[in-house]
């Protein structure tokens, strides 16, 4: 697996990145011009006018985001615009997805499984990202230290070419992402994968809650916020982020559909299998007896359900598959990454800080 580390200025982070996953970048954005058309007619110029009414909007919210996608840019000698697409790819599908003159049931968006749970020793915090396997080849690993900042150092898995995605900093604050699907879009607020950036750097879990419930989201989504303290999960709407606590077993599990009330939200039916997911994620880990990295492991190889399972299969009409595996343990400040379905990995990455 590529792993690409990156310092300096903003703009000088983006150019490293661009310049040494060039390749990944080129195949990033084959894969979303491919796949936007086949699901939804949109032709790759229809994408960047769209992606280019961000522009303003992230100036605002974060001039240094906008200077990091603009050397991702030129490091991998594409347009600005196009790294930006990657970027707001998500808001790009809520707002295809919020139009009801559309037929919105081949729109694609990343399914995945999460799980957090706060022990007496330690804090764990992991998921399955489940992506169309065709995008597997363009992952990377991103290694980003801010040179000449307190901003802490960062270590995530991501699509390349996209600035925020899954991983965790040198304070041991760690997220995760699942993907929800619901009605609404707000570009003046943090598009997903920039909300996960952000809670990526900041210095403790509340931290992170904070800068995102004060700029709020562009659109649907579910992040999984945790430091040594424990996780808070933050159920994201264009409307509002509401906050969802531990149980009682300290856990926080998750899948792609909203839990808390949102009786003010239009969230049609997506994924099928959510649900059973989430409620398997339950089962499996209600007495799972002093956590480990390899009992944890071990739940996300579930397959019941199969091949929709929370070890996901891209066969038959399951359209994604478990690209990769990742468990951090924020009160160490290490993380494993297998690439692949847990039950076939074809590669492990350690991260520490």
């Amino acid at each position: 697996m590529l792993e690409v580390r990156c310092s300096g200025t903003p703009y000088e982070i983006g150019l490293t990145h661009g310049k040494l996953a060039k390749e990944k970048v080129d195949g990033s954005l084959d894969f979303y011009k491919q796949l936007l058309w086949e699901s939804a007619s949109m032709s790759w110029e229809q994408v960047l006018q769209e992606a280019s009414k961000y522009i303003e909007p992230l100036k605002n919210i974060e001039p240094r985001y906008v200077e990091e996608i603009r050397g991702i840019a030129d490091g991998a000698g594409v347009s600005f615009l196009d790294i930006l697409a990657l970027n707001v790819r998500s808001e790009i599908n809520f707002g295809l997805f919020s139009d009801k003159s559309k037929d919105s049931s081949d729109f694609p968006s990343d399914g995945c499984t999460s799980f957090s749970v706060l022990t007496e020793s330690k804090s764990f915090l992991c998921q399955n990202w489940d992506w169309r396997a065709e995008q597997m080849p363009n992952l990377i690993v991103y290694h980003i230290s801010h040179t000449g900042t307190d901003i802490p150092d960062i270590s995530m898995v991501t699509e390349a070419g996209i600035i925020g995605k899954i991983g965790f900093n040198s304070n041991g604050v760690g997220v995760c992402l699942n993907a929800i699907r619901c009605r609404g879009l707000d570009r003046s607020k943090l598009p997903v994968h920039i909300a996960l950036r952000a809670a990526m750097e900041a210095k403790s879990r509340d931290e992170a809650v904070k800068r995102i419930k004060s700029v709020g989201v562009a659109g649907g989504g579910h992040l999984l916020v945790s430091d040594a303290t424990g996780p808070v999960s933050l159920e994201c709407t264009s409307s509002w982020v509401k906050e969802l606590a531990m149980d009682e077993k300290g856990r926080i599990c998750h899948s792609n559909h909203l839990i808390l009330d949102h009786a003010d939200i239009d969230e049609p039916g997506w994924l099928k299998d959510s649900p059973a997911r989430l409620a398997r994620m339950r089962a499996l880990t209600a007495d799972l007896k002093e956590p480990t990295v390899d009992k944890i492991f071990e739940v996300f190889k579930d397959t019941e359900g199969y091949p929709s399972s929370i070890n996901r299969k891209q066969e038959g009409e399951c359209r994604s598959q478990t690209l990769f595996n990742i468990i951090m343990d924020l009160t160490s400040k290490k993380a494993q990454v297998s690439f692949g379905r847990p039950t076939e990995y074809s590669e492990r990455v350690l991260l520490a800080f």
